[in-house]
């Protein structure tokens, strides 16, 4: 049995990943391919309760290296628990969010650096990164995400702009380093119009 694909979608705030991964993994199947959609932080039963921990509470709740070393061990659940055995079984996997999230967020913005960070999470996963990472850009995503949650954002979603800013600085130059597994897709236009591009931009993997 042919090992499956891994793909993440990633970007900052309001960019439509919750939304594209839906759509994606529907065009997918429309294909004929068994996925299973997962999100971070979480995923598995494990991943799930350190989820409650990173996203609840007030901003100062954590500091940066207790959140990236907390994320690190949801990933390792999730790898472990659910992602590895359905690549095993030869399913696709489509995440909501993966490892260049916490080098944008906590390695980019939140200053401990992308390769500090990198390195934090080859110890939790190995090598065990994606075969294709799709980052959603959009100019107006934070605009998007104050409209879609009406002041009720996260603890890590609800930080200042300057913040998101860096988030999206850091997913370009990840996309810069890595361009043959890290794509970054316009996210604007209708719905249709972005799971084409990002249908276009895992053409490469489809059988």
């Amino acid at each position: 049995m042919n090992r499956g694909k891994f793909i993440t979608l990633e970007g900052g705030e309001g960019v439509g990943k919750s939304t594209q991964v839906k759509a994606l993994a529907d065009a997918l199947r429309h294909r004929g391919i068994d996925v299973l959609v997962t999100r971070e932080p979480g995923g598995s039963e494990g991943g799930e309760r350190i989820r409650e921990l990173l996203l609840a509470g007030a901003d100062e709740r954590w500091g940066p290296r207790a959140e990236v070393l907390l994320f690190a061990a949801a990933r390792a659940d999730h790898v472990e628990k659910t992602i590895g055995p359905a690549l095993e079984s030869g399913r696709w996997v489509l995440s909501d969010r993966f490892v260049d999230s916490s080098l944008a967020y906590q390695g980019g913005a939140g200053g401990l650096g992308i390769e500090a960070v990198r390195s934090i999470n080859v110890a939790a996963v190995g090598d065990f990164f994606p075969d294709r990472t799709l980052v959603l850009a959009a100019d107006d995503g934070s605009e998007r995400a104050r409209a879609r949650d009406h002041g009720t954002s996260d603890r890590i979603g609800g930080r200042p702009d300057d913040y998101h800013r860096k988030v999206d600085a850091a997913f370009q130059i990840i996309a810069a380093e890595e361009p043959e597994r890290v794509r970054l897709i316009d996210a604007s236009g209708s719905k249709e119009q972005v799971t084409r591009r990002l249908l276009d931009a895992i053409a490469d993997l489809l059988p």
